[in-house]
């Protein structure tokens, strides 16, 4: 019997409490003892660049399968993505914000619009930026650190273009080298407009970030 001259100092209201804080760590001890959930980025896979897994984010083998004048040379990146000569890196590969390079590797790139040598905000704000190689699109808007996002994938290369004003292609596109893809924004944790520019490589089953200077020829100022 809970209630009545048998337990003068458990009440209704007192049992009610005590059954919510069982209940509560009962709860509590459930939570604790559930295995550890990797953190998801809005970049894209359980890691920030979902470089750990030969799954491609389940585009595997989806740019073959299309059959649209593939050819070697364009399923690797070449040259800088924003087609011009007239560009300057704001950020090195592997340093400050782009480091560890395994992980966040990239290159910051703006245009020099005045030719004073240093980064031309006006001048960058909106301009076209390019496919380096073709592949499948996955996009990406309002993400975080990336801003407006978008990958260009195949089975051997993919390539992360990152704080887009806006896109020029849909998700799941298919894209050739030098087709217009977005424009230079400063979306995401971005202090004013540039491209962050990343080059990953299909290694022994695993994705490798890699210097994207080492594809093609960069004219810097």
């Amino acid at each position: 019997m809970m209630f009545g001259d048998g337990w003068p100092y458990l009440t209704r209201e007192r049992a009610v409490v005590l059954i919510l804080a069982l209940v509560g760590m009962g709860f509590l001890l459930f939570q604790v003892n559930q295995p550890h959930q990797p953190r998801m980025s809005l970049w894209g896979g359980s890691n920030p660049w979902g470089g750990g897994s030969g799954e491609q984010d389940g585009l595997t083998g989806a740019f073959q399968q299309t059959g649209q004048g593939l050819n070697g040379g364009a399923l690797q990146p070449v040259g800088n993505p924003l087609g011009t000569g007239n560009i300057v890196m704001t950020q090195g590969y592997g340093v400050g914000s782009h480091a560890p390079a395994h992980v966040w590797g990239a290159i910051d790139l703006a245009l020099d619009g005045d030719n004073d040598g240093v980064a031309d905000p006006d001048g960058t704000w909106g301009q076209p930026v390019y496919a380096t190689h073709s592949g499948v699109i996955k996009a990406a808007r309002d993400t975080w650190p990336a801003g407006n996002h978008i990958w260009v994938m195949n089975d051997q290369y993919k390539t992360g273009y990152a704080h887009l004003q806006d896109f020029a292609v849909v998700d799941g596109e298919v894209v050739q080298q030098g087709q217009v893809i977005g424009y230079i924004g400063s979306t995401g944790q971005s202090s004013g407009p540039h491209l962050d520019y990343q080059v990953w490589q299909m290694q022994a089953g695993r994705w490798v970030n890699v210097n994207p200077l080492e594809f093609g020829t960069f004219t810097l100022r």
